[in-house]
């Protein structure tokens, strides 16, 4: 049996943060549970929770041999008479009730979140936000999916806060192919959930929007992007004062200024007509360039923060890149890249599941200080633990009671 005792939480200790009262609250007051006889909302959850961390590569067929487990249902609790198929299975995630899901991961993302301690809550507000493409199997799509690019997708924006995922949307429109329109979307849908709050966004280059950028501002939400080098603009005061340092010991600061950018769109004539224009966006933003010296590469960063340093809005901007190790760990660990449903509804409740999943092993990587794999491979390793301390209970000392028991059950029927 496996035993860490470096570790300061367990498997075990984190799945209680799923207590049965919790699943039952949630169910009753959701449509779940309508028409199925079988996979309930709770042993869906199970199922593709324990699929997700068992399987390096999950698949409808593997769900199926997952729910016939026995092992699987003694975890769990199951009926060990219960029996699926993977029809059974695909037609079930087409059709559940993706609220249910939904609802549980807020709610531990709420709880998980009361884990951290003072001092890791002010750097929470510190809100990345990107998007990913989830391409493969994708091509066998066509009612649902657009082309992104030169290949079809589905894109999961999402907002990371350097510790968990939080609020996220899967756009399977093309109109959302565009970062300008998915990540401005994504921020205003959050920022409305948290009234009064005090975060700052920071994106990459994918928004360049000033319309986007001015929306921000005038609903006091806070961002920091990087500006492509060919953006336009109009420098209307500096913000370097006389004497101020500009150099330390990462980067040289060439320019801090008040600038107002162009814009590109329809405007309307006084005859009424539409016509597209160059045109200046009142609003004024800050434009902070850099230059590294390692490297002694350009940054270009727009902002509507004007109390923050130089130095600070870098220091905001280089927490960006956690949301990219964040999608590796996904994909790679998680095998969220490959789309177990071909049903926008299926590809909804698996992209929630494998959220919580990850949830679940960030916080177990977060209290036991170690890295993505290592803390994948031992929360598995518990959870087998723990299947394994019930077969000794149950059978008494000698597991092999237990499984004699299962299969004259199994006989009988």
């Amino acid at each position: 049996m496996a035993q860490f005792k470096d570790h300061k939480i367990s498997a075990k200790q984190l799945l209680e943060h799923i207590p049965e009262e919790l699943m039952a609250k949630i169910s009753a007051r959701s449509e779940v549970d309508h028409y199925s006889k079988v996979l309930h909302g709770k042993k869906v959850f199970y199922l593709l929770l324990y699929g997700i961390l068992e399987n390096d590569r999950m698949s409808q067929r593997s769900l199926e041999d997952t729910f016939n487990d026995r092992i699987f249902k003694m975890l769990f609790k199951l009926d060990p008479d219960e029996t699926v198929r993977r029809s059974s299975i695909s037609e079930r995630l087409s059709k559940i009730d993706t609220n249910y899901f939904k609802e549980i991961y807020e709610e531990l993302y709420t709880r998980f979140s009361k884990l951290y301690t003072k001092k890791e809550r002010l750097k929470m507000n510190i809100l990345r936000v990107d998007s990913t493409m989830l391409s493969e199997g994708v091509g066998k799509l066509s009612e649902y999916t657009n082309n992104y690019g030169s290949k079809k997708a589905v894109k999961l924006s999402l907002i990371f806060d350097g510790e968990l995922p939080g609020y996220n949307e899967l756009f399977t429109s093309a109109s959302h192919a565009s970062e300008d329109v998915a990540l401005p979307a994504v921020i205003m849908a959050n920022a409305k959930q948290e009234k009064g709050h005090q975060n700052v966004y920071v994106m990459d280059r994918g928004v360049q929007s000033a319309r986007a950028m001015k929306n921000f501002s005038e609903n006091d939400v806070m961002f920091v992007a990087r500006l492509r080098e060919d953006r336009k603009f109009e420098e209307v005061e500096s913000l370097i004062e006389q004497g101020q340092q500009t150099e330390n010991e990462k980067f040289t600061l060439l320019m801090d200024s008040k600038v107002k950018l162009n814009t590109y769109g329809p405007v309307k004539s006084k005859e009424g007509k539409v016509y597209h224009k160059t045109t200046q966006v009142e609003t004024p933003f800050r434009l902070i360039v850099i230059k590294t010296k390692s490297a002694g590469r350009i940054f270009s960063f727009i902002t509507n923060d004007f109390q923050r340093t130089a130095d600070e809005i870098s220091e905001v901007y280089r927490r960006r890149w956690d949301i990219e190790v964040f999608f590796r760990f996904l994909k790679q660990e998680l095998n969220m890249k490959h789309l177990i449903s071909l049903n926008p509804n299926g590809i909804r409740v698996v992209l929630y599941m494998t959220l919580i999943a990850a949830m679940i092993v960030l916080m177990y990587k977060k209290h036991n200080g170690q890295g993505y794999k290592t803390s994948k491979r031992r929360l598995t390793m518990e959870i087998r633990d723990m299947v394994m301390e019930m077969v000794i209970i149950m059978s008494g000392g000698n597991p092999n009671l237990i499984f004699k028991m299962n299969e004259k059950s199994s006989d009988h029927d």
